[in-house]
């Protein structure tokens, strides 16, 4: 069975290895305890909502979710910038478990809604669709980087 709950900070070392393997992932090189400063920090700042899925008292997957605001509606959003599951337990609906509780708390706390970014050629897409996201198609979103 499946637990997910929203994880504080002393709970946070639970998903070092898992967020350490999401970097990973995107070709990131692995670096555990610099994902744990950071995590640390978002957790110590109160700056990102974490929540973490278990297995047997085992974290096997986390989504992390960051505060946004809209200054035309005037409102408070989501951004679910970080899902990821160990890959032993992927599609055993996990990740579907982790957007749902997402989807939730973002009812549950009066916020307009969640936003998420993801590759072209993610298969999870289909997932999103099905929970009820629907895909920009009326804007182009664009990233300046300092260099």
């Amino acid at each position: 069975m499946i637990n997910i709950k929203k994880i504080t900070g002393s709970q946070v070392a639970d998903i070092y290895h898992l967020f350490d393997n999401y970097r990973v992932f995107y070709k990131m090189k692995s670096d555990t305890k610099a994902a744990a400063v950071f995590l640390d920090d978002r957790m110590l700042n109160e700056e990102s909502i974490i929540f973490a899925a278990y297995s047997n008292k085992v974290a096997i997957g986390f989504v992390q979710l960051y505060f946004t605001f809209s200054s035309v509606s005037l409102e408070k959003s989501l951004l679910l910038n970080d899902l990821f599951v160990d890959s032993n337990f992927r599609n055993k609906s996990v990740g579907k478990a982790l957007l749902l509780k997402s989807q939730e708390y973002c009812r549950i706390n009066g916020y307009k809604g969640l936003a998420l970014e993801t590759a072209i050629d993610n298969p999870a897409q289909k997932l999103y669709e099905k929970l009820g996201w629907l895909k920009d198609n009326h804007c182009f979103h664009y990233f300046w980087q300092v260099k």
